[in-house]
């Protein structure tokens, strides 16, 4: 991962920890780095530095290892086929096979991970030199998260090889811009293959520059909620409750109750609630905000159903719900369900989920 430890003891290290003069490998003091220095360091420092020191050469390395998961993860289903950007089997530097992890079907979407980088990273500097603008620049961003052909997001392995691509490419970059969103890809690619306790390293290290370099409101807000997700996904509920009650009202106060970030924030917020089974609290933010995305985004929306869903295991899974609630509960489920499977379908998750909570609704009624 990102280093944010000491080499010698894996203590979290501050901003302004010492470095090796010659391949900037981090310790917490001089102690360490002398015990690092006689257990091997010596015979490693000259070739980190060559590489380019330990920040980029420690990214090469978990870059090479996670293409190589990747590939090995995807070779059943590219036997046979060919790069759709090189048209090659096999690439042509790295020998690497092939991988997809996207929507795309027949002979589409097949690619070297390294092609695929490559691609992103030509289009990101022309958006860069020749000052496209912020649309395309995010246009192009994209590459590295998204496939150019179906535009779905990558997942899984393929994910995380993306994310190491993506941090090895932008590593050697000031503290700026460029290099925050490539750590914030590198986390979300980490949190992809389960992950979690790198994926939180990074995300901690990615809202502590943004904060050290004055990024605006509106991204600390984003960084915020991918650290309140790794928390959640590491079961640190209460962590995560903290934050996204934090994000809620940064988010109400920048935007506004009918904006979309707005309302994502109060059901994260709200899920957080119901997790900890603070339905008391979850309750009153739910029917608040159940009008608000009615109205904005419409009674169709994924997030609609979903919220509604929530809504409705506030009421009846609490001990102390009243008959009222749990009768409240099985009609909202109800007019949801029916809902849900005509706009989604009967196999789409959020519907056998809402089904699910519906029959668990009625048997407490």
């Amino acid at each position: 991962m990102i280093l944010t430890t000491c080499a010698a003891c894996a203590a979290p290290l501050a901003y302004d920890a010492p470095r090796c003069v010659r391949c900037k490998v981090r310790y917490c003091d001089s102690t360490c780095q002398h015990d690092h220095w006689r257990r091997g360091h010596k015979q490693m420092c000259k070739k980190i530095h060559r590489g380019g020191n330990a920040e980029q050469y420690n990214a090469d390395k978990k870059y090479k290892e996670a293409v190589a998961v990747a590939v090995e993860k995807c070779a059943a289903d590219t036997k046979g086929q060919t790069c759709y950007i090189c048209t090659q089997a096999l690439h042509w530097k790295t020998k690497e096979g092939l991988v997809r992890m996207c929507a795309c079907r027949g002979t589409a979407g097949f690619a070297h991970v390294s092609c695929l980088a490559e691609q992103a990273k030509i289009l990101v500097a022309e958006a860069e030199e020749n000052n496209l603008g912020n649309k395309t620049f995010d246009e192009r961003w994209a590459r590295w998260y998204a496939c150019s052909l179906c535009e779905q997001w990558y997942h899984g392995v393929v994910a995380c090889a993306l994310g190491w691509a993506c941090w090895k490419t932008y590593v050697g970059r000031p503290e700026e811009h460029r290099r925050i969103m490539a750590m914030s890809m590198l986390g979300t690619g980490l949190s992809q293959v389960e992950n979690y306790e790198d994926a939180l390293s990074v995300r901690e290290a990615t809202l502590s520059m943004m904060r050290r370099v004055g990024a605006s409101e509106e991204y600390i807000l984003a960084a915020q909620c991918n650290l309140a997700n790794s928390y959640l996904e590491l079961g640190r509920n209460e962590d995560s409750l903290i934050m996204r009650q934090e994000i809620y009202s940064g988010n109400l106060k920048l935007y506004g109750e009918e904006h979309r970030s707005t309302i994502l924030a109060a059901n994260n917020y709200a899920e957080s609630l119901r997790l900890l089974k603070r339905f008391g609290e979850a309750k009153p933010l739910l029917r608040r905000t159940i009008p608000v995305i009615r109205r904005v985004l419409g009674e169709d929306n994924d997030l609609t159903f979903k919220m509604r869903w929530s809504y409705a295991e506030t009421l009846f899974r609490d001990d102390n719900a009243t008959l009222g609630d749990l009768r409240e509960a099985v009609e909202t489920l109800e007019e949801a369900a029916r809902t849900a499977r005509r706009v989604l379908g009967g196999a789409h998750p959020v519907t056998e989920g809402i089904e699910k909570s519906l029959r668990d609704a009625r048997a407490a009624l």
